[in-house]
């Protein structure tokens, strides 16, 4: 399985680490350390140097309770960034936003991913991401940011995502997305509790179903402080098992802030996984 974008390909044949990006004032964890152009950059490259191949970059913050930004602010915070990261460093670049300017600017700049939460919902979206060509993430939330933490609820957690999963994937082929410029999120912590996030952990392996890269964040979230009752500065042993079980149920991409312990984690889940199919491993 391949991605292609910007004259460049993906190889996703082993899991890859995506290394968090925050160019905000307010993200749940890391708001406002990297929200100056030289930071970015500074962070971006040594996240690359642990071993991230894709940097995952996000100018509004979308954590329970988050204010709006405006287009002009998010296009002030992020294409500088995204420019900058693409003329400095081969490495992919993920772009999280939901709003068809910044789509169309970012492409234009550089960006090899559109990772939206919002899975192409907002006016206009779906159609700016059809023209630029580029791959697309698309999440499940319930709700929006604000208010998806409020008594979040499901019949059946795996079967609303999945069916969420169908009906977006039409409407992208739809409006001229092909399937195999697709990715899929199940959401993490948006818009779900704390058995719903392990319930869909559980059975992520199932959504191979779509013959689709999965992507999945888990990194510091609450779903691993209320297990462990910790704050985000103390959930990285929790969010390493997390990749783990991940990675072993055949994630391709591991959304997360601590890059070099992520990059030794998946070493080990490559050497295991390779041992399981019988390769010769070095």
């Amino acid at each position: 399985m391949k991605l292609f974008a910007q004259d460049s390909h993906l190889d996703l044949s082993h899991p890859h680490v995506m290394g968090i990006l925050n160019v905000t004032p307010d993200s749940f964890s890391d708001g406002g350390t990297h929200n100056t152009l030289i930071d970015a950059v500074k962070h971006a490259n040594l996240m690359i140097n642990a071993g991230a191949t894709i940097i995952d970059v996000g100018g509004e913050s979308t954590r329970p309770g988050a204010a709006d930004v405006s287009v002009e602010e998010e296009l002030a915070r992020v294409v500088p960034v995204v420019e900058a990261i693409a003329q400095r460093f081969e490495v992919w670049i993920s772009v999280d936003t939901s709003k068809p300017e910044v789509i169309r600017e970012v492409s234009r700049v550089g960006a090899h991913i559109i990772n939206d939460i919002r899975s192409l919902t907002e006016p206009g979206a779906v159609e700016a991401a059809a023209e630029t060509g580029l791959p697309v993430c698309l999440m499940h939330m319930q709700g929006q940011p604000k208010t998806m933490q409020e008594a979040p609820k499901y019949d059946d957690v795996y079967a609303d995502v999945n069916r969420f999963f169908i009906e977006h994937i039409e409407r992208c082929e739809r409006a001229g997305i092909p399937k195999e410029k697709l990715l899929l999120d199940p959401g993490f912590g948006f818009g779900k509790n704390l058995s719903h996030n392990y319930a869909l952990l559980a059975r992520l392996s199932e959504f191979h179903h779509f013959g689709l890269p999965l992507l999945v964040g888990m990194s510091r979230k609450s779903m691993i402080g209320q297990l462990l009752n910790v704050g985000p500065s103390e959930r990285l042993s929790g969010s390493l098992a997390c990749a783990v079980i991940a990675a072993m149920q055949g994630a391709h991409i591991i959304r997360v802030h601590d890059v070099k312990e992520t990059v030794e984690a998946m070493r080990v889940v490559e050497a295991t996984l390779a041992a399981k199919e019988n390769k010769r491993y070095e």
